[in-house]
């Protein structure tokens, strides 16, 4: 039971060591603009996400429920520090982890308003100018820049 225990922790923490990896590569390239890179790459976290939470249920069931520093308390010294251990560096590497998430959250937030800025500016640029002048008439002449399939009279 122990080892199938520390087996898991251990995976759990090997997971979120390449978690950690992989959200710095995220992060290079975001800083780089490479979006498809960006989009496989995001696919590759979640499965190991997924992963890691299939890990943590399959601990839970198998600690029956009972905390890790509860379990760790029952067992002799040397194997309950292990699990210990374990268990502290499994969560610094999950604060690591969300810190890292969170600044490439941001990072990818800033991209899109930039892009959308200028996607709006682009087109502020593109689109015709409203001009009023006079018509034949002597009047002002209402001007359409949307499109339009007739145009003059009937």
């Amino acid at each position: 039971m122990y080892d199938r225990i520390r087996g898991n922790l251990h995976r759990q923490f090997k997971a979120l060591e390449l978690l950690t990896s992989l959200l710095e590569e995220e992060f290079e390239l975001l800083c780089a603009h490479d979006t498809d890179s960006v989009s496989a790459l995001e696919f590759s976290i979640h499965e190991l996400l997924r992963q890691i939470v299939d890990e943590r249920t399959a601990l839970k069931k198998a600690i029956q429920g009972a905390t890790v520093g509860e379990y760790a308390g029952m067992l002799p010294d040397d194997e309950g520090q292990e699990i210990l251990r374990l268990h502290t560096l499994i969560d610094a590497l999950e604060q690591q982890s969300s810190r890292r998430a969170s600044r490439n959250a941001e990072l990818s937030l800033a991209l899109l308003d930039q892009s959308r800025s200028l996607v709006l500016f682009l087109h502020e640029q593109i689109a015709p100018k409203r001009t009023l002048c006079y018509g034949s008439g002597g009047r002002l002449k209402e001007y359409r820049p949307e499109a339009a399939m007739y145009s003059g009279r009937f």
